[in-house]
């Protein structure tokens, strides 16, 4: 009996190893071990600061939108969440799509702020239908994109440095431009309505009846989802994606191969930039949001999406449930009880979650590393 018992365990042992080295499995635990360390993290920061609302406090960040009673108001909330989380997964997917190819596009940011000033432009000065502005967006976010390539290509100047660079000059390009369609009484642009183009608001198709006639919620909902099983199939399935990521981890070896190895990576930048200047129109163009002229730091939209892209496995599909969870907690922070804690303490505890979520992959490392010498143990004991 008890040598039965001895041969089960290795087999049960074995088999929950096997599990671990599965990628998505990883992926998975890493991810939650991010989450559940930046809550605690967040709860930790709260008692210091004042113990008594600490726990409801805490929990209300993570309800969100079921912190309301009636469920009309829980579905509008939603809606409100699921807007803001569509720009999010854009910009995550720009900043996997270009890492997949050994680039990291830090100048998303930017770029997203190209896609905000060619959207909210186009309707309000030209009156632009909501297609014709969305595509201007994304070709705005690609220019930018290929500047950052070209500059890496041919002036070997590497992509952070320019895009850190580009970031900066986007920005106060696009406020001094967006100053020309702003309110005169305030530093905002001007709504859709205040320009009679109510047209270049993106179509809702039904949508807003699901979430209590929650206007915002729009095509770009659908749209969001098929683009990124669209990156899915183009990096996994295609040879367009597999001399993409020939060119990132080798330039030399895919010129060798015969693939044009600078065209490539000026490619890559310029879909990672279109991806971000698509996401900016998909939020300005719902009307939930409107630009400030006098905004003097980079929109944390594009930051953010590198930990949503890093907490989602660097995997398209894995990225949109990250990005609705980063900011279903950012929106939760305004629940927190201001009786006890300023305004502000929401923000820390929605970044100090984001930041954790960048150990996603040294947790993942930690973890084969881990598996690894547990296998060579075993081997040596045979």
């Amino acid at each position: 009996m008890q040598a039965a018992k001895d041969t089960k365990r290795p087999r049960r042992t074995g088999i929950i190893a096997a599990i671990l080295r599965i990628p998505a499995v990883q992926t998975i635990l890493a991810s939650l071990m991010c989450v559940l360390a930046g809550l605690l993290i967040g709860y930790i920061v709260l008692l210091f600061i004042n113990p008594q609302g600490a726990g409801e406090s805490i929990i209300n960040v993570i309800k969100n939108f079921f912190t309301w009673k009636r469920p009309q108001q829980q579905l509008k909330q939603f809606g409100n969440t699921l807007a803001k989380t569509i720009p999010l997964i854009m910009c995550s997917l720009s900043i996997l799509f270009s890492y997949k190819v050994g680039l990291f596009n830090i100048g998303t940011a930017g770029q997203y702020v190209a896609g905000a000033c060619a959207s909210l432009y186009a309707a309000l000065a030209w009156g632009w239908s909501w297609l014709p502005c969305m595509l201007f967006a994304l070709v705005a976010g690609a220019l930018l994109g290929a500047i950052v390539g070209a500059l890496k290509v041919y002036c070997n100047v590497n992509e952070v440095i320019s895009g850190i660079m580009l970031n900066w000059i986007a920005l106060y390009t696009t406020n001094t431009i967006l100053t020309e369609v702003k309110e005169k009484a305030s530093p905002y642009t001007m709504y859709f309505k205040d320009v009679n183009n109510k047209g270049a608001l993106l179509p809702n198709l039904g949508l807003d009846k699901l979430f209590n006639n929650n206007s915002y919620v729009t095509i770009a909902v659908p749209l969001c989802l098929i683009i990124a099983i669209a990156i899915t199939i183009i990096l996994s399935k295609t040879r367009f994606g597999y001399e993409l990521k020939a060119t990132g981890n080798n330039k030399n070896a895919a010129k060798y191969a015969g693939m044009a190895e600078n065209r490539n990576i000026i490619l890559t930048l310029m879909i990672s930039g279109a991806l971000a200047g698509l996401g900016a129109s998909m939020l300005y163009q719902t009307g939930y949001m409107r630009w400030e002229c006098t905004m003097s730091s980079v929109p944390a939209m594009g930051f953010n999406g590198i930990a949503a892209a890093f907490l989602g496995g660097l995997n398209p599909i894995g990225a949109i449930f990250s990005s609705f969870f980063i900011q279903h907690i950012t929106d939760g922070g305004q629940y927190v009880n201001t009786n006890f804690y300023s305004s502000q303490i929401s923000d820390v505890i929605s970044s100090i979650i984001i930041y954790l979520c960048g150990f996603v992959l040294f947790i993942k490392l930690t973890m084969n590393r881990a598996i690894a010498r547990s296998k060579e143990k075993k081997e040596a004991k045979k």
